[in-house]
């Protein structure tokens, strides 16, 4: 098994669509490096994943808005596709199998989320240490 881990910001906000009935939240997220290149300038280099989240737990996606940080862990896959010009292309995509909110623009409660499920969420959700896992079983333990 292949797994992929990326943390960056929320390009523009979710979209959820059904496809062949099955509920899946489509973002893109974007992680910016910064390095000095050799003659000591400073660079920044983005790389932008576009993310496919196959879940009936589709209320996470009213919390998936532009500029928000987030950690999401799956399955990479590389598309290759050719350009209007003819020459070739690629693309990174996850096949996420968690999504955890870690805060970004506009969070105005305190901690990393501002994420909070509701008393009666499922059990399959888990909020730890003020970050939401979305496929992580509810754990009593204090640590």
């Amino acid at each position: 098994m292949i797994k992929m881990q990326v943390i960056g910001n929320l390009g523009k906000d979710c979209v959820v669509n059904t496809v062949n009935g099955k509920n899946v939240i489509n973002f893109t997220v974007a992680h910016t490096e910064k390095y000095k290149d050799s003659q000591g300038n400073l660079q920044e280099k983005t790389t932008w994943v576009e993310c496919a989240y196959w879940t009936d737990r589709t209320t996470v996606a009213q919390y998936l808005t532009k500029g928000k940080q987030i950690y999401a862990e799956g399955q990479p896959e590389v598309r290759s596709f050719q350009r209007q010009d003819g020459t070739a292309g690629a693309s990174l995509s996850l096949r996420v199998r968690e999504v955890q909110l870690l805060g970004g623009r506009g969070d105005s409660g305190s901690g990393p989320s501002a994420y909070q499920p509701a008393a009666s969420s499922s059990p399959a959700s888990n909020q730890a240490g003020g970050m939401t896992t979305a496929n992580e079983p509810v754990d009593d333990l204090p640590f």
